[in-house]
């Protein structure tokens, strides 16, 4: 007998929820499905984007947030990575050009996956990868 599971979210934590959904939700497209209930101004929410789904939680209480950063978290956050399945990240990464974002294009690694990175607002870095193309 084991454990049944059926699905994984991941908890990440960010300064700045205005920011991060403006990344997640406007730029990615995730969309909230739940929220503390104050919009933008959400402590917590929960996206989700095609059975992915993808929670955000402020490090700070409102009352409590400095003017900028930690830089020792995002130091930290450079550690995580989430892997996201794209069907084709070229078209990931003139899709995130056009929004404005400065990366680099897709590279093959050499297990064979052809990867897009790119990092969050939170120094979190994403990579929206698939098989690569026998060549």
């Amino acid at each position: 007998m084991s454990i049944e599971v059926r699905h994984l979210t991941t908890l990440i934590s960010v300064f700045d929820m205005p920011t991060s959904l403006k990344f997640y939700r406007d730029t990615l497209g995730f969309a909230v499905t739940q929220d503390t209930g104050q919009g933008d101004q959400s402590g917590w929410v929960m996206l989700q984007k095609a059975g992915v789904s993808l929670m955000l939680n402020t490090i700070y209480d409102e009352d409590e947030r400095p003017a900028t950063p930690n830089p020792a978290n995002h130091s930290v956050h450079q550690d995580t990575c989430l892997y996201f399945l794209s069907p084709d990240p070229d078209a990931a990464y003139e899709f995130l050009r056009s929004k404005g974002l400065q990366i680099d294009p897709p590279t093959i690694a050499y297990y064979g996956m052809k990867q897009l990175y790119v990092r969050d607002p939170d120094g979190y870095t994403l990579c929206f990868q698939c098989q690569a193309e026998p060549e």
